[in-house]
């Protein structure tokens, strides 16, 4: 444990010191992330045994400004005295690491992301987090006691939504039992005494401020919005697709659900842990210990599975209620009552449960490399009543990961525009095998999936050939249960839509006689000639 651990802190450390002026020229890609690691790796196994090589690299800048929530992760480490240590990076990495030190969200523009090779970008600042959380232990930790009876000095550097957090993750250091299984409280409910390390940290004190600020503006905070990268080759410039979007963006999101699920595993794996580097590798990869729903492509299922909404909604309300104690100075939680902290509690969980977890992720045009709509759209008059399975039969094969399904939607998207002489690609939503959805024409636009039909229903397509056989069980669920939840709830299908399989209304054998089969017993389907 002391070498992730102190791989970790020297990586930390290194966020702190970038170069007057210096930027990065390596893509902003994951993989340059791992490479980071498994470089310091090499030289945590150099260093002396009775010290961490985060003392060794941290003490000598001792005097230099630090972020504070980083002032906190760092302070044992600098308060040791050492030589100056040398670079324990190259100078590309270093700068990369450094233009990725924080998260943020500026004139529609996002930093502090990379690109996952599962096709889905990651905040880097939470993933980091979550890691050296797992680190020290999954546990439910106390407040100390000076803290509970009066407000804690906070400090006059401590004035932003970091440094809250750099106290509250101080106050988190020693373990003590749980009282997880308590009711969210009313007005005469007792000041929590206790809060998950893990979820506090990465997760529910974002969460909760998001929706406390929502709650003052009444306006929702907008969670999950999603950008394009300027190029996908070697990506540098992230733009959101809503200039306006919170800090809680997709990206956001996902770094903080990959981090709280690879913390959550490094707390309960037995010693000696794996090399983070290892342990990111196999998360974006084929799957940690080869198990292949334990990687990033499913990061959604798994993090349901992670916690309940209930146990979610506690934790959420127990670090409002903390950081009203820890940041006294606070406008928005100033003269907020417990029962009301609760409410903001239950909403953004509720947010949170509804919006991302429980639907499916779907990856936008951009991010496939899609060429532009030929012509003028037509709206869609949304809710529409219908929902129409096919399946793509060319290509046949599943596709199973990104890079293979982007391909598919360019290949497919060429045939429909350059052979049909079709505006676009198309369905409204493609289904990879890969745990995702992939933008057609999406919710708004008319599609060209089932001739005379197209104004009145999504036309939903499995990558594949399902005449003989099956798509994936996590396609199949999509397709029957998450997307068209997620619909209903966005305004997007009405509640009483009707499934059918596109043989139904077309001359065809789509969506293949054992997909067509399974889809007849299935909630919503219904017979064509009703229609």
């Amino acid at each position: 444990m002391m070498k992730a651990r102190g791989v970790l802190w020297i990586l930390l450390g290194l966020l702190l010191w970038p170069e007057p002026g210096t930027a990065s020229s390596l893509p902003l890609v994951m993989d340059s992330i791992i490479q980071a690691l498994a470089e310091l790796e090499q030289k945590v196994l150099m260093t002396e045994a009775n010290r961490t090589a985060s003392a060794w690299i941290l003490s000598a800048n001792n005097s230099s400004p630090h972020n504070s929530l980083h002032q906190h992760l760092l302070r044992k480490a600098l308060s040791h005295n050492a030589t100056e240590p040398q670079h324990s990076l190259s100078p590309e990495l270093q700068a990369l690491i450094s233009e990725v030190a924080q998260h943020s969200v500026k004139d529609g523009q996002e930093y502090g992301v990379v690109l996952a090779p599962d096709g889905s970008t990651v905040a880097v600042k939470p993933l980091l987090i979550g890691l050296e959380a797992g680190l020290q232990g999954h546990s439910v930790t106390s407040l100390p006691s000076d803290c509970l009876a009066t407000p804690c000095d906070a400090g006059d550097t401590l004035t932003n939504i970091g440094a809250i957090w750099s106290r509250l993750t101080e106050a988190f250091t020693n373990a003590s039992s749980t009282d997880a299984g308590a009711n969210l409280p009313n007005d005469k409910a007792k000041t929590p005494t206790t809060v998950d390390r893990l979820l506090a940290v990465i997760l529910a004190g974002d969460l909760g401020l998001a929706f406390l600020h929502g709650s003052q503006t009444q306006s929702p905070p907008g969670l999950g919005t999603e950008g394009c990268w300027n190029q996908l080759s070697a990506p540098r410039v992230f733009t959101l697709l809503d200039p306006k979007a919170s800090r809680l963006t997709m990206a956001f999101l996902n770094g903080a659900l990959d981090g709280a699920l690879l913390g959550d595993h490094l707390s309960q794996v037995s010693r000696p842990r794996p090399p983070l580097s290892h342990l990111l590798r196999e998360y974006y990869g084929a799957g940690v210990a080869g198990e292949p729903r334990f990687r990033s492509n499913f990061r959604r299922q798994n993090g349901a599975a992670l916690t309940s909404a209930a146990a979610l909604a506690q934790q959420v309300w127990k670090a409002l209620v903390l950081l009203q104690r820890l940041e006294p100075g606070q406008p928005q939680l100033q003269n907020m009552s417990q029962e009301a902290l609760a409410q903001v509690a239950t909403l953004a969980t509720k947010e949170f449960t509804e919006t991302f977890l429980g639907c499916p992720a779907i990856l936008p045009r951009c991010r496939w490399g899609a060429a532009p709509y030929r012509g003028n759209p037509k709206p869609l008059k949304l809710p529409l009543g219908f929902l129409y399975v096919h399946h793509t039969y060319v290509p046949a094969p599943p596709c199973t990961t990104f890079q293979s399904c982007a391909a598919d939607m360019r290949s497919m998207q060429h045939f429909h525009q350059d052979v049909r002489h079709w505006d676009d690609i198309g369905y409204s939503f493609v289904v990879g095998s890969d745990g995702y959805v992939y933008e057609g024409r999406g919710w708004h636009w008319v599609g060209a999936h089932t001739r005379g039909h197209n104004s009145r229903g999504f036309g939903v397509a499995f990558v594949g050939n399902y005449t003989g056989s099956l798509p994936s069980d996590a396609a199949l669920n999509t397709v029957r249960d998450v997307l068209p939840s997620c619909a209903i709830r966005a305004g997007h299908l009405q509640a009483d839509y009707k499934l059918l399989g596109h043989r139904q209304l077309v001359h065809t054998d789509c969506p293949g006689d054992a997909l067509f089969t399974l889809l007849s017993t299935w909630p919503h389907f219904t017979e064509a000639e009703n229609q």
